[in-house]
């Protein structure tokens, strides 16, 4: 069985431009069929209103910040992280609107039309550049994940695709659930998404790894780390043409409520 692969490995080999082939909206079946699950998901969750407050953490962006378009209509200040200097530099060439940065529009399109055409996507962009407050460091498997800082309390912690990415094993798993757990404020939420059933995905021509989750064990990791389970939703994989690149079986988007005692 290959080694799971560690930080240092991501910082040397991993390509945030070859990552955001899979987000070309309409020419990657695979990376398609995941964004607009995610998406719809995290429309229905941020953009009707259900789920609000002053900030949002995003845990594990990557070079990306489709995962944040709904959100900015319900929370004034989202700060978004990554663990790889790469990764941040990437969102930060988009936030600044630098030359060269990644051109999210046929995605941004798409969650106005989801959230009902309220705002065109010029004006979303903007919108999501004003609240995208800071992109720093963090690692999950810090018990402070930002440190050296330490962060106010957030109402709302997000992650796409990062803890199954991150964490070896399943006590590293939880480990992650209860350090993430400590962003957050006494009721607040957690909203994550992810694959199930993954053991790799590919990034270019490298082959990274990816802990192989089931419902079942994330149903009884998530209340032993302190989180009532709002929502737990699953689609299975349709495009089968792709397992070369990852051999995800479903998908799944969670919202759990962090308990209210201290």
């Amino acid at each position: 069985m290959d080694e799971f692969t560690g930080g240092d490995v991501y910082q040397k080999e991993f390509n945030p431009q070859a990552y955001l082939e899979y987000f070309k909206f309409g020419s990657h079946t695979l990376g398609d069929e995941s964004i607009t699950y995610y998406l719809e998901c995290l429309c229905q969750t941020f953009a009707s209103g259900s789920l609000r407050g002053d900030t949002l953490i995003d845990i594990g962006s990557g070079p990306t910040i489709y995962q944040l378009m709904s959100a900015c209509e319900s929370f004034e200040t989202i700060i978004a992280s990554d663990y790889l200097d790469q990764n941040v530099q990437e969102i930060e060439k988009w936030r600044k609107n630098e030359p060269g940065a990644f051109d999210w529009s046929p995605v941004g399109i798409y969650v106005c039309e989801l959230e009902g055409k309220r705002t065109k996507w010029p004006e979303k962009e903007a919108k999501l550049r004003r609240a995208i407050q800071r992109v720093l460091k963090c690692d999950v498997n810090l018990q402070n994940p930002m440190a050296p800082l330490h962060l106010p309390p957030a109402d709302c912690v997000l992650s796409t695709e990062c803890l199954e990415a991150a964490c070896k094993d399943q006590a590293s798993y939880r480990a992650a659930l209860s350090n993430i757990s400590s962003l957050l404020k006494p009721g607040g939420h957690l909203v994550l998404c992810g694959v199930l059933e993954t053991t790799f995905y590919m990034v270019g021509t490298w082959k990274f790894s990816s802990l192989f989750l089931t419902e079942e064990f994330l149903k009884e990791a998530l209340p032993a780390s302190g989180f009532n389970i709002v929502q737990f939703k699953t689609k299975s994989r349709v495009d089968k043409g792709m397992l070369d690149l990852c051999d995800l079986t479903e998908f799944y988007f969670i919202v759990a409520q962090k308990g209210t005692e201290a």
